[in-house]
């Protein structure tokens, strides 16, 4: 999963190489633990946007997705999309590109939407069955709720939230996108043909 968009964008997904940082969320200076593994084949695929930390290139973004796929040379094809302002706003696509950052790691990617710059995707927790996923980078300015339905309801987000504050996490004023009621209401426009199963 590797994440959200715009011209400056990023989902899921983190640039912040490229960006002034917002404020660390994280308590202490130990980066966060992240999951043991990860099966990238079952990551692939989209994923919704369920809540943010505040940051300048996802301003005003609603029904946020991101995708991932595979490309030949090993490296995951990340497509972001966002609607600005509303549900009916202007569409923003954004692509770009991740990768292992140790290739003995599946847990720790990078994620690159403007050239030679990446910026972290750690996956801190997943399901089991990959139907959602946490993200977020070593500092901890960056953090993403991710999950495969637009609609993972309040227990759930409140379990995530629970988490994040045992790990140290300051979840106050995170954003929650509007999004979809369903996958089936979700416009397909800017994903590839198949995408959406």
């Amino acid at each position: 999963m590797l994440k959200p968009l715009l011209a400056a964008a990023a989902l899921s997904l983190p640039l912040a190489a490229c960006m002034s940082s917002p404020p660390d969320r994280l308590a202490g200076d130990q980066p966060p633990p992240t999951v043991e593994s990860v099966d990238l084949d079952r990551y692939l695929g989209l994923w919704f946007e369920v809540a943010r930390a505040e940051h300048g290139f996802e301003d005003g973004c609603q029904g946020v997705t991101a995708f991932y796929e595979m490309n030949d040379d090993g490296t995951i094809r990340v497509i972001n999309r966002c609607w600005k302002d509303s549900l009916d706003g202007e569409l923003d696509v954004a692509e770009g590109r991740a990768r292992l950052a140790d290739p003995g790691d599946t847990a720790k990617l990078e994620v690159s939407f403007f050239g030679p710059f990446y910026g972290d995707y750690w996956i801190l927790d997943l399901a089991e069955d990959y139907s959602w996923a946490v993200v977020s980078e070593p500092a901890g300015r960056y953090l993403w709720i991710l999950s495969r339905d637009p609609q993972p309801g309040e227990a759930f987000i409140e379990e995530r939230l629970s988490f994040l504050q045992g790990l140290g996490y300051d979840t106050e004023g995170l954003v929650y996108p509007d999004q979809w009621e369903s996958l089936a209401a979700m416009p397909t426009t800017g994903l590839p043909d198949g995408a959406v199963q």
